[in-house]
């Protein structure tokens, strides 16, 4: 299973709908999840589904509850509030010390980009301490800049949910 966490109004749910091929447009509005969305995503050839939880950032005290069997974490953070990423980096850790994600590869999704200015995106990463983290933790960690509004890095998203390799892994049961 796929999840997607992050703090309250990252913008998960705007990015999945585009992700998920809703037409976005400037006057698209999007009210916060209070509990948990399952979105159905096509990969780029449309011959494979993939079910995505979006669990709400009002719902971090029941994560945990969500985590069996999951296998890839989405974790979304608003580049373009650096109040966010000092929290959201908080929640991050908490979330790679979870024994029950110890197998599970994540994507760090910078979201609204094209709210912030370019050097966000390198600030972001040095608030998070992603070099020193990604040596110190055993999990995958891919980093993609994005918007749910222009659609920049969907595809890319795509292309790590649908990546062979892990869909194989996935499919076997774990011992």
């Amino acid at each position: 299973m796929c999840i997607c966490l992050g703090p309250l109004k990252s913008g998960k749910t705007l990015l999945l709908r585009n992700l998920r091929g809703d037409l976005i447009d400037d006057a698209h509005y999007v009210v916060p999840t209070n509990g948990i969305n399952l979105v159905t995503v096509k990969s780029a050839d449309k011959h494979f589904d993939l079910v995505i939880r979006e669990v709400g950032g009002s719902m971090v005290p029941i994560w945990k509850h969500h985590f069996d069997r999951v296998y890839k974490v989405i974790y979304v953070i608003d580049a373009s509030n650096l109040c966010q990423i000092s929290a959201g980096g908080v929640l991050l850790y908490s979330l790679l010390l979870e024994p029950k994600l110890q197998q599970a590869r994540f994507a760090l999704i910078l979201t609204k980009m094209d709210q912030s200015y370019r050097q966000m995106r390198n600030e972001a990463l040095l608030m998070l301490h992603l070099q020193r983290l990604k040596k110190e933790v055993r999990q995958e960690i891919t980093v993609i800049e994005a918007s749910g509004l222009t659609g920049q890095g969907v595809n890319e998203l795509r292309e790590w949910l649908f990546d062979p390799i892990t869909l194989a892994n996935a499919s076997r049961p774990k011992l």
